[in-house]
């Protein structure tokens, strides 16, 4: 038998042993193919905005095919270290070192080629799927049609097999310093014991509280600035969390006697301190992945949620037209007419607003009394009640918190013989003339003849379903064209955005459950590593008495220990990032934050309660205990 045939029968053979390095590698195959139908897809080669589209799901591609050469180089290791005592018998039985390499990057091209041709075709059943949800997704106009995608076969083909090469070339050099005693004895060797450093801990423990109170005590623009530094902070402090302190914890637990001989807590300590340092740095790797997607994920439904409160909080009025230095009637009547042949019923207010010169060189914004309270009579506002010099002012008290409230002190303009008194202030965000203007009344207004410019604006509160108003500010937003005029329609405004969040959305989900998924499999792959010695260490420990419950229970606690401890750090670190993203835009993030944490939380899970079941039922099939 040729070393070509041997290879070929080792992986067909042993389905069950390589299944695991094979699922990954096709999952990564095939998440990265969906991106590729998608980024090619034909109906995305028309407009600025499906251009905009295709061209973030390639940066997502960029991104994904990093991230699976590490978890695929990463799942290697862990399923190379599974194998060391088979590649020690087969030294033995005289295969030379080169042979052994050779077989290893032989079986390498064999998963690997399979895995890539297992992920597109899974990827390819998923397609029309995908593509469908599309529409709602990324509200496009219609769905994007279904079709036969050779340039991502092509592409996700050429790019995973060379990355498989890469890796199979990588991965031999694995095996050139290992002696056959060391292959032989595999993970048998006897681990000294794990020590961790007082002053670490406590380090570790420092930078990340230090990183935290930074993070939430910077304000607006410092978020910004204090983002890096915090991040570098933090992740230091995580690796040293790991590999440190929660090594340190355990082994103070050790030396507490109410804890350490409480029930089943002295096998399960005995263990854990040698569980925490093998898998620090897979916890450490774990906890940054899902704070990635937690944070991107919740930033990106964040964003979402506070400029959709934003247009439609802010804007009590269906559509507005601002014209500048002189009215534009003309504009007006088509916007009226359009309405009307659109069937929906409107009423139209106008607003006249002078931004004048104080004699201190400032400029201010004054808007006359009687077409002020018009508009805010229809927003259900305050309205103003001024008389002679008296004025009112009005503060800006939309979504998105701005300045303080002003001080109600005299203003005397440039033009000889007008002073203002305010008496009154008025918080609305109905109409923005400024961050803080002045309303007069009417014959105070009429007066003020030398105004630096004019401002028209005109609100049309129209009455009509979500998609007839849609279609009409479509309407009446391409017949005004582009001019130094402004329009907005607000639920024209909302499509406009759900396009632009939905492509951000639907390129950041994926890439966070990729990281995700990604996170959960390292740590199914450390069991992996460690289930031939876990069989062995709770076949001996069973014969010392204790019962198959018992040891049901001691195996969970261990397997919850190690799947929501970096995700509990991972949430953590979540929750203090999105915080910190809401100090910076003044906007209560809390409900979309909260439900990306709940998520991901709930499905770390389900995922535990899978993985669980799976490895008690490998784990007694050693000995053939019953455990629940």
């Amino acid at each position: 038998m040729s070393l070509r045939r041997f290879a070929f029968n080792n992986v067909i053979r042993n389905r069950r042993i390589y299944a695991g390095y094979f699922l990954s590698s096709a999952f990564s195959v095939m998440v990265f193919f969906v991106y590729s139908i998608f980024a090619f897809h034909p109906g995305l080669a028309d407009g600025a905005i499906h251009i905009n589209v295709s061209t973030a799901m390639h940066f997502a591609e960029s991104v994904i095919y990093v991230f699976s050469f590490f978890f695929v180089l990463y799942s290697m290791g862990s399923f190379l270290k599974t194998r060391k005592k088979e590649f020690g018998i087969l030294i033995m039985h005289g295969m030379t070192s080169m042979q052994l390499r050779r077989l290893v990057f032989m079986e390498n091209i064999v998963i690997g080629f399979g895995a890539t041709v297992a992920g597109i075709v899974i990827g390819f059943g998923f397609a029309q799927l995908i593509l469908m949800s599309a529409k709602q997704l990324l509200s496009l106009d219609a769905a994007l049609p279904f079709y036969f995608p050779t340039k991502a076969i092509v592409l996700t083909g050429a790019a995973f097999m060379a990355l498989f090469l890469l890796i199979s070339l990588f991965t031999v050099t694995v095996l050139r310093n290992n002696s056959l005693i060391d292959l032989l004895k595999g993970s048998n060797k006897p681990k000294p014991e794990p020590k961790a450093s007082a002053l670490l801990s406590w380090f570790a423990l420092l930078l990340i509280v230090g990183g935290y109170a930074a993070a939430l005590v910077a304000k607006g623009i410092l978020v910004f600035y204090a983002m890096i530094p915090v991040t570098v902070v933090v992740i230091i402090g995580t690796y040293f969390l790991f590999t440190q302190l929660s090594v340190y914890a355990v082994h103070k637990g050790r030396r507490s006697r109410s804890i350490f001989w409480r029930k089943t807590n002295i096998v399960l300590l005995s263990d854990l301190a040698y569980r925490m340092k093998d898998n620090a740095r897979t916890f450490f790797m774990v906890a940054i992945l899902s704070t990635v997607a937690f944070s991107a994920i919740g930033s990106l439904f964040g964003f979402k949620s506070m400029y959709t409160d934003v247009i439609r909080n802010d804007n009590p009025f269906a559509m507005k037209y601002t014209s500048y230095d002189k009215p534009s009637e003309q504009d007006v009547a088509m916007i009226e007419q359009t309405l009307k042949d659109a069937g929906l019923s409107h009423q139209s207010y106008a607003l006249t607003i002078k931004n004048v010169e104080t004699k201190d060189g400032k400029r201010i914004s004054v808007v006359p009394q009687s077409a002020f309270n018009a508009l805010v009579t229809a927003a259900k506002g305050t309205k103003a009640d001024v008389q002679g010099d008296e004025a009112a002012i009005v503060h800006y008290n939309g979504t998105m918190m701005g300045a303080p409230q002003p001080e109600l002190t005299p203003v005397t303009l440039k033009e000889a013989g007008l002073t203002l008194q305010p008496v009154q202030t008025i918080d609305t965000p109905a109409i923005q003339a400024g961050p803080d203007y002045y309303v007069v009344p009417d014959e105070r207004f009429e007066q003020m003849k030398k105004s630096e410019s004019v401002i028209y604006q005109y609100a049309f509160d129209v009455s009509g379903s979500h998609e007839a108003l849609k279609k009409a500010g479509e309407e009446i937003d391409g017949k005004l064209g582009k001019t130094d005029n402004w329009f907005m329609g607000v639920d024209y405004a909302l499509y406009q955005q759900d396009q632009i969040f939905g492509v951000v959305l639907f390129v950041g989900f994926f890439i966070g459950i990729v990281f995700f998924v990604g996170a959960g499999s390292f740590l199914y792959f450390r069991l992996y590593t460690d289930l031939g010695e876990d069989k062995r260490k709770f076949q001996a420990i069973h014969k010392i008495g204790l019962t198959d419950r018992e040891l049901s229970a001691i195996l969970t606690k261990q397997l919850m220990i190690l799947f929501f401890a970096p995700i509990l750090v991972a949430v953590i670190h979540g929750a203090v990032a999105l915080a910190a993203m809401q100090n910076m835009f003044e906007y209560n993030m809390m409900k979309p934050s909260l439900t990306v944490l709940g998520s991901f939380v709930v499905i770390q899970l389900v995922y535990f309660l899978i993985i669980r079941t799976k490895y008690i039922s490998n784990v007694k099939s050693a000995w053939g205990l019953h455990l629940t």
